[in-house]
């Protein structure tokens, strides 16, 4: 009998922080809320079916097996899809309000859509973007079309 391959999904995406308090104070700003499942040293959000979970970054490397190891950021790019050009102009805005560091603008990109980019205080990126292409669920969800 052959296995099963596993199923493609991400179900909790952990950012390791330098500073969890001052993280979770950033996330709050940004309208974030807390989930009760939160613990010393690690804090979680409920999102649409996934969780996010901050955690310290020295914790992080011990919990993997790493102890000391410098774990990076900025190679990898969390996205959040909007349904218009103002819906990410008024994200961008809301994270570079909360502390964010503006990378890129939103603007009009090469492959059709509408996107920025700007990273939180522990360098962790975030994308912004409209694509025309990738209709958004009601409830904004996104399932790649065909």
């Amino acid at each position: 009998m052959r296995p099963h391959p596993p199923v493609q999904r991400v179900t909790l995406i952990t950012l390791g922080v330098a500073d969890l308090a001052a993280a979770r104070a950033f996330y709050a700003r940004l309208g974030w809320r807390e989930h009760g499942e939160s613990q010393e040293g690690v804090a979680f959000y409920q999102m649409q079916g996934a969780a996010l979970a901050l955690f310290d970054r020295a914790a992080l490397a011990a919990d993997q097996g790493r102890p000391g190891a410098g774990l990076g950021t900025g190679a990898v790019t969390l996205a959040q899809n909007f349904a218009t050009q103002a819906e990410v102009d008024a994200a961008f805005a809301a994270a570079v309000a909360a502390g964010g560091t503006a990378l890129k603008a939103p603007e009009n990109v090469f492959w059709g859509g509408y996107s920025g980019y700007w990273a939180d205080p522990d360098g962790h990126v975030w994308e912004v973007a409209m694509n025309p292409f990738w209709p958004l669920a009601d409830d904004g969800s996104l399932t790649l079309p065909g």
